[in-house]
């Protein structure tokens, strides 16, 4: 309840600023040293306090939902604290406009992920995130150069940093695309399914991976070169199709859900390359909203079926609960952005300012075939959860759990009402669209050639069994490329492992101190622990390098 009553101050924060039109920042310095000045900021403008509002509403009604999923669990409440540090560092790296802090948010994330995705003990979720960590320590290390390149401007405020060169920006972009999961670095998203499912809904709704997109759209000014932004214009596209493939021949609920996210996240990342900023921000709220509220869904079917997750043995589930389904068809038609719903003012929104802009033919194309897949992907689920399967739901009862029902609900009410407000008060002097009448019906035309490719490819696995799908469900290989490949030892590297590890016996820590007491017989050193045999050792060759 705290973190409602919170949001609920930040939103009444939000109206304020952007009634009158400013911003405060809180400032505290720490230490100065020379004419370096290390500063404490806090920044409250209408984007910080709407995404802080936006990020405490989610996570208040995660913890709700948390109180009954985890109900069963031992360390329930060692989960509990976690997440509330989870969102610690997202309201961190939120409110810092400051590189030298904006760095501990950042590095939070991305730590507290890895705990949370190997909360489950097992193989599958260890790999799942040493893959996680290792993917975002790429982020972190361009976050460290740009603090080490601070120094040159004499200041690590954010808002000095619009005269810089160009290895600025590719450290900042590249940072985004590791946190947000985009070309090359996509694979880490769907391993961090590992995860408890409350935990899904808060990194891929709010937090993790939306870190990456409000960074580039905090350094929107990046895209005033041409450079950039057809860079990030042809990531996201690519982006946008490998993740649509991958979802429309994946089984796994819940991996199809962060197939979804990534297609979304690469949609933010377009209209960003326009250097379309506030509508990126708008895109980003709303698909916190449903996202959210469709991994809860997807939560609840997990739940209630005891960790089930193949889509193609789950059908009647709306008998059982049609409340909850209801919600869940909601939330797919908001990312399908099916009228009147919150997600299709952002979306249809993001297809006519993409019509009305200059984008090459080519381009055009690509991005009309990511919409395609979205729709095709959200059809496909709705076919197997509603309509076909072979699961016999009889065998479950479905208790009420209001602890998982209120959340959900909530948040549906939430998205049906608030899309056109959030539209007026994030975008109230929006540029008029013109577009023709075929500009118009293309994407009611989108919908339809979707559902006629859907119904006419009555399986997708009749098609695997005729040619190798295995690029496709593999994410274009790149899941194979950043794990099974490096790990995979071969003999070459195998040997130089055992070289390795024999120079480090002999001249390690632990050779050295035998070396020492084999040849000197001090028994002294024989009760010394290898730690600290290792320090004594450091600092001998200090004093000898002297």
């Amino acid at each position: 309840m705290v973190l409602f009553f919170l949001s609920l101050i930040f939103f009444l924060v939000f109206l304020f600023l952007v009634n009158f039109n400013f911003f405060f920042a809180l400032e505290y310095l720490l230490i100065s040293l020379n004419s370096l000045e290390y500063k404490f900021y806090f920044l409250f403008d209408w984007m910080s306090c709407f995404f802080s509002f936006i990020v405490l509403l989610i996570s208040s009604m995660v913890l709700v939902y948390s109180k009954s999923y985890m109900s069963s669990d031992k360390n329930k409440n060692a989960f509990c604290y976690m997440v509330l540090l989870f969102i610690l560092s997202m309201m961190l790296l939120i409110l810092m406009p400051n590189t030298l802090m904006f760095i501990l948010g950042w590095d939070g994330l991305g730590l507290i992920s890895y705990c949370l995705v190997i909360y489950y003990q097992s193989i599958n979720s260890y790999n799942s995130g040493m893959m996680t960590i290792m993917s975002n320590r790429i982020g972190d290390v361009m976050m460290i150069m740009m603090i080490i390149f601070a120094i040159n401007f004499n200041s690590f405020n954010l808002f000095n940093y619009q005269n810089f060169e160009s290895i600025w920006g590719i450290m900042i972009i590249i940072a985004g695309l590791t946190k947000s999961a985009q070309i090359p670095f996509s694979a880490w998203l769907p391993a961090a399914m590992a995860a408890p499912t409350p935990v899904s809904s808060l990194v891929h709704s709010s937090t993790l991976v939306t870190a990456g997109v409000y960074l580039l759209i905090r350094f929107n000014f990046l895209f005033n070169f041409e450079i950039f932004s057809n860079f990030l214009l042809k990531i996201s596209l690519l982006t946008m199709i490998m993740s649509g493939m991958n979802a429309c021949l994946e089984n796994d609920l819940k991996k199809i859900i962060a197939f979804s996210t990534l297609s979304q996240l690469s949609m933010m990342m377009l209209i960003l390359a326009m250097n379309l900023s506030n509508m990126a921000f708008f895109h980003l709220i709303m698909h916190a909203i449903f996202k959210s509220m469709l991994f809860l869904c997807a939560g609840f079917v997990i739940h209630k079926l005891l960790g089930f997750q193949d889509i193609r043995m789950l059908s009647d589930f709306f008998k059982m609960s049609p409340t909850i389904m209801s919600c869940m068809l909601v939330s797919m038609y908001s990312l399908m952005g099916v009228p009147f719903i919150g997600g299709f003012y952002s979306k249809d929104l993001i297809l006519e300012s993409i019509l009305m802009n200059s984008m090459n033919l080519f381009m055009l194309l690509l991005f009309i075939i990511g919409i395609i897949l979205t729709l095709m992907y959200n059809f496909r689920l709705i076919y197997y959860l509603f309509l076909k399967g072979v699961f016999y739901s009889n065998n479950f009862k479905i208790n009420f759990e209001k602890f998982m029902t209120y959340p959900i609900l909530f948040l549906t009410t939430i998205l049906i009402l608030t899309g056109n407000l959030f539209l007026w008060l994030i975008l109230p002097d929006m540029e008029l669209i013109f577009l023709s009448n075929y500009q118009k019906i293309m994407m009611l035309m989108i919908f339809i050639s979707s559902l006629f490719i859907i119904f006419f490819l009555k399986s997708l696995y009749e098609i695997s069994s005729k040619w190798n799908l295995d690029f496709l469900m593999t994410m274009w290989y790149m899941s194979k490329l950043t794990s099974y490949l490096i790990l995979m030892k071969s003999k070459f590297m195998l040997k130089m492992s055992i070289n390795d590890w024999t120079w480090m016996e002999l001249l390690g820590p632990m050779g050295l101190k035998k070396m020492i007491y084999n040849q000197f017989e001090i028994p002294f050193f024989k009760n010394l622990s290898s730690f600290f045999s290792l320090i004594l050792m450091v600092m001998v060759f200090m004093f000898i390098s002297m």
